[in-house]
């Protein structure tokens, strides 16, 4: 008993751990930014109506405004005529926290854009990962050939080298070719998954020889195998490699950061933070955490609707 409540309290202690980023995410994008400084107001804030700074610098009334107003608010002093102004501001530039933070998400930068961008990478890096990954996992799984092992071998060797490690050589094999700036240098340094081989290539283990020795008693062809035969028994390992995928690339800032540097409608959503990085005038950490909560949300709903295959492609359970 002892032991089962000191491993409840370590996976409740890791929970927490996990979770305490994403409820801070949230929280700071329901805030206003006095509440974020302070760090006060509760999960949601007070929600009470505040200004938009850059808004209420917008309108600043120049001299022609000012000489509009006199004319409109005729009979009273200067100071009335600047309160009155300032009255017409704070009405035109206030609104929620909330509001405020989640519109100046989508306004201050494109992020629908950015969210298209990180959907065009994600899936073309997945459809070709498979592409290779699925014909080179049943070689290395179920066809025997000479140096298959040693085949096999680089592929494990090659899960312990860090993307970092190579990334110099590839930005400079990409510039010579002048692919810098564009979705091929955002796509085609990723086409090959070592995990995706190894994962696809354990799961195949699993599948009965005698359903591939139908197959060609059918008359199948070896890649006519992999694509009628191999794939359909593949989708929860499948799924499995894809929630690993999408949200590699999807997260991913250090490579989009080298090879866009001068087009601003090749950003990826972690790219589209960088919006909300001010200088001057501080950051806007509300709606940094609004973008960073819409990034993460279809991440957060595509595990959830595919966690039963998932968790049954990471079992590798096999055949039924």
């Amino acid at each position: 008993m002892t032991r089962d409540w000191w491993k409840h309290m370590v996976l409740i202690l890791g929970t927490i751990i996990v979770l305490a980023p994403f409820y801070m995410m949230v929280s700071y994008s329901f805030k206003s930014p006095g509440e974020i400084d302070r760090g006060e107001g509760g999960f949601f804030g007070r929600q009470e109506m505040m200004i938009d700074p850059r808004c209420a610098a917008l309108r600043q009334p120049d001299r022609a405004d000012i000489e509009a107003a006199r004319a409109r608010f005729a009979g009273q002093d200067d100071a009335s005529v600047q309160a009155s102004l300032l009255a017409e501001t704070e009405a035109d530039c206030s609104m929620r926290p909330v509001l405020f933070n989640y519109s100046k998400a989508f306004t201050e930068a494109p992020l629908i854009r950015y969210l298209l961008n990180g959907v065009i990478v994600t899936v073309s890096i997945f459809l070709i990962q498979i592409v290779v990954a699925l014909p080179a996992a049943y070689a290395l799984s179920k066809l025997k050939f000479w140096g298959r092992d040693a085949v096999f071998g680089l592929v494990l060797f090659c899960l312990l080298i860090p993307v970092h490690a190579i990334a110099l050589p590839l930005y400079i094999g990409l510039a010579k070719l002048g692919l810098t700036n564009t979705y091929a240098a955002l796509v085609v340094p990723w086409t090959i998954s070592v995990f995706g081989i190894f994962l696809m290539r354990q799961f195949f283990m699993t599948v009965p020889d005698d359903l591939i020795d139908a197959a060609r008693m059918d008359g199948m062809s070896e890649l006519a195998i992999v694509w009628r035969v191999m794939l359909p028994t593949a989708i929860p390992a499948l799924l499995a490699f894809a929630i690993f995928s999408v949200v590699a690339h999807w997260n991913d800032y250090f490579w989009p950061r080298i090879v866009v540097t001068g087009n601003r409608d090749l950003f990826t959503p972690p790219l589209g933070l960088r919006e909300f990085k001010g200088d001057g005038d501080g950051s806007f950490f509300g709606p940094m955490m609004a973008t960073a909560t819409v990034i993460v949300t279809p991440l957060i709903v595509a595990f959830l609707l595919a966690q039963r295959r998932f968790i049954e492609g990471i079992t590798l359970s096999g055949m039924k």
